[in-house]
C-alpha cells in the first residue's frame, strides 16, 4: 500500500510545493496505515472473518485499485473515524457495556461528519445495531442522540468562539443534487464493475453461510448496511471514485469470507494471484493516464 501511495501522491507533487505538502502527505499516508491495522485488529477480535490476513490483503488491493481515493483528504480521514465507529458497533455483540459501546459509535460519526457531512448517514447503522441487539431498552435508543449532541455542543462552543459560525452552515449542505437515475452515467465503468462484483461476493457469501451456519452472519449483516451506506453515498456524491473509499472495508470483509470458503488450494491461490494481477494492471493504467 505505500508503494501505491507514493507513485500515485508523491510522483504528482509540485516540486515547487514539495517541502509544505510532503509532511500532510505522510499525515495521509499514515492514516491509511492505521487504517489497514485497525482493520486487522477489528476482524480478528470481532471475528468477522476466520484468523488470517485476507482482508487486510483485499483492503489494501482495492485501495490500489481506486488510487484516486488518496486525492480527497476528508475523505480519508472521515473513513477513519467511520471505521472505528463500526468497529465499536460490531462489539456489542458480547453484550457488555452496550450504552457506551453505542455512545462511542455515534460520537466518531459525528467526527467523520466534521470531516465529511455525508458520514452522518451511518448512524443508520447504530440504531440498526441497537434493534438487533437491545431493543427492548428504551435509554439505548436516546444515546446516539446524545453522541450527537455532545460534538454539536462541542464544535458550537468552538467555532462560537473562533468567529467561524458560517462552518456548520456551509459544510452540512446535504446536497441532493444528483440524486436521479441519470446520476449513474457518472460512476465510472470501474466502480460500477466493481460494486456488481461486490454484490455478488455478498450473495454468494450469505448463501453458503445459511447452508453451514455461523455466529457472524448477523456481524455480516451489519457489514453489508455498511457498504450499501458506502455506494449510496457514492451515488449521490460527485466525487464517486472517492467516496468508494466508505466501500472498501465492508468489500473487503467480503471478499476474504469468499476466500476463506474455497478448499481447493490451487484454486483460491488462483484468484489470489489473479486479484493480484488485476489491481497492479489498474494501477498502472492510473499512472500512464
Amino acid at each position: 500500500m505505500v508503494l501505491f501511495y507514493v507513485l500515485s501522491s508523491f510522483f504528482a507533487l509540485d516540486t515547487g510545493l514539495i517541502s509544505k505538502e510532503i509532511p500532510f502527505k505522510l499525515l495521509i499516508l499514515f492514516s491509511l496505515l492505521l487504517m489497514v491495522f485497525a482493520m486487522g485488529q477489528m476482524v480478528r477480535m470481532e471475528k468477522v472473518t476466520d484468523s488470517n490476513s485476507y482482508g487486510m490483503l483485499f483492503f489494501v488491493l482495492l485501495l490500489g485499485v481506486f488510487p484516486h481515493t488518496y486525492e480527497q483528504e476528508n475523505i480519508i480521514f472521515a473513513n477513519f473515524f467511520i471505521l472505528l465507529a463500526i468497529w465499536r458497533l460490531l462489539s456489542i455483540k458480547s453484550i457488555k457495556n452496550v450504552k457506551h459501546k453505542i455512545f462511542d459509535a455515534s460520537l466518531l460519526i459525528c467526527i467523520a461528519s466534521l470531516f465529511y457531512e455525508w458520514a452522518l448517514a451511518f448512524l443508520l447503522i447504530v440504531f440498526v445495531v441497537i434493534n438487533v441487539y437491545d431493543r427492548k431498552n428504551f435509554k439505548n435508543w436516546l444515546i446516539p442522540f446524545m453522541g450527537v449532541g455532545t460534538i454539536f455542543i462541542l464544535v458550537f462552543a468552538i467555532l462560537r468562539v473562533s468567529g467561524s459560525m458560517d462552518f456548520l452552515w456551509d459544510h452540512y449542505r446535504f446536497s441532493l443534487e444528483t440524486i436521479s437515475l441519470s446520476s449513474l452515467g457518472n460512476i465510472g465503468a470501474k466502480t460500477l464493475i466493481y460494486a456488481l462484483l461486490t454484490l455478488l461476493t455478498v450473495f454468494v457469501v450469505f448463501l453458503k453461510m445459511r447452508k453451514t451456519g455461523g455466529g457472524k452472519l448477523v456481524q455480516l449483516r451489519v457489514v453489508f448496511l455498511a457498504f450499501v451506506l458506502g455506494l449510496v453515498i457514492g451515488w449521490f456524491a460527485e466525487e464517486d471514485s472517492s467516496v468508494v473509499l466508505f466501500t472498501i472495508f465492508p468489500a473487503a470483509v467480503f471478499m476474504a469470507n469468499y476466500i476463506e470458503s474455497i478448499r481447493r488450494t490451487k484454486l483460491k491461490e488462483a484468484i489470489l494471484a489473479l486479484c493480484i494481477l488485476v489491481t497492479i494492471v489498474l494501477f498502472g493504467f492510473h499512472l500512464n493516464w
